[in-house]
């Protein structure tokens, strides 16, 4: 009797040899399409094609991977049939019920032989060097254009891969779009068609403008940010001060409310807030402590002054973390951030 109940060494195996993706995505599979879909609609784009490729790798495991798995995680068995009966249909339903089915069959092509469509809202769902490398030899207006459509983060990840004589090229037309009209339009897709033979519904399209160059320009790194403003700024002073004017800089978290402050310091980590604080102003610094406990804050105070002079290069690059970790936050409704002048939150 005992060595009916023995682990089996080959089973113990072959689960070892499964990588965490792979197990959760066994378990993903084991759930009905709707429980599947929510789980999916909480991933970011990044793990959703990770764990959807997983789920073809592991369709064909056999019964007693899927219960060890299972005991694993859960130690209940729950499921006694095979995964690979029906699975094309079923990721697809799920992909498509988390994402609808634009995003759905971006994450489809990657990991099952597929055509795309609707390419510029699945730019989105592409890493930063593949939008790069799909954009780099077009006209700096078409590149634009493609970059105002992504989101904040991954727009400056993309312009960071562009030629640096580009850059500015590419933040200084951002920042002078608005409404872009149907012809503009039509040539964007005329380029994408010839990148994923699809199209888009052809409207009149409010993107770019200088709040979007200012917000992508948040995201950069130190360095890019201060060499693109510079190349901006011989071309077009007020347009480089109206971009800087409308970024979010760390100075501007004095404006903002105690409570906002005391979440966003929570997400925030001890070392790098030690050194942004080393080239914050007095006033913003006792706001700071003040949304800590008198501990934490006499703590900070004692890791600041033990860390001696910074470079400034580091404390802006420190600020700028922080800053985006708020952007962040308060794109999500966690927190919110009083604009520069106060009267706008953003």
């Amino acid at each position: 009797m005992s060595d009916a109940t023995a682990p089996n060494p080959d089973e113990e195996s072959l689960v070892d040899a499964l990588t965490g993706t792979q197990k959760s995505a066994i378990l993903m599979m084991l759930l009905g399409e709707d429980e599947a879909a929510e789980i999916l609609k909480n991933l970011s784009p990044r793990e959703v094609q990770h764990l959807g490729g997983a789920m073809y790798s592991v369709q064909g495991v056999d019964q007693d991977t899927v219960n060890a798995v299972l005991d694993e995680f859960l130690n209940v068995i729950k499921q006694q049939t095979s995964l690979g009966l029906g699975a094309g249909n079923y990721i697809r339903n799920v992909l498509t019920k988390a994402l609808g089915g634009d995003k759905a069959q971006s994450v489809l092509s990657r990991i099952t032989p597929a055509s795309s469509e609707r390419p510029i809202e699945i730019l989105d769902w592409m890493d930063a060097r593949s939008i790069a490398e799909l954009i780099i030899d077009e006209h700096p207006q078409i590149v634009a254009l493609i970059v105002s459509y992504l989101d904040y983060g991954l727009a400056a990840d993309v312009l960071g891969l562009l030629p640096h004589d580009l850059q500015p090229e590419v933040v200084r037309r951002i920042a002078t779009l608005e409404t872009v009209q149907p012809d503009a339009v039509r040539e964007l897709e005329r380029v994408m068609q010839q990148k994923f033979q699809a199209n888009t519904t052809l409207r009149a399209s409010q993107i770019g403008g200088v709040k979007a160059a200012a917000k992508i320009m948040n995201f950069t790194k130190t360095a890019m940010e201060q060499r693109i403003m510079k190349d901006i700024k011989k071309e077009n002073k007020d347009l480089m001060q109206s971009i800087q004017d409308s970024m979010f800089v760390f100075d501007n978290l004095v404006m903002s409310d105690d409570r906002s402050l005391q979440t966003l310091l929570r997400s925030i980590d001890t070392e790098i807030l030690v050194i942004a604080l080393k080239g914050a102003d007095e006033v913003l610094r006792e706001k700071l402590f003040g949304c800590m406990s008198t501990r934490a804050a006499s703590n900070i105070k004692d890791e600041m002054e033990a860390l001696g002079p910074m470079r400034l290069t580091d404390v802006q690059e420190a600020q700028k973390q922080i800053i985006a970790v708020a952007r962040k936050m308060s794109d999500e409704g966690t927190i919110v951030l009083a604009g520069r002048g106060g009267d706008e939150m953003v």
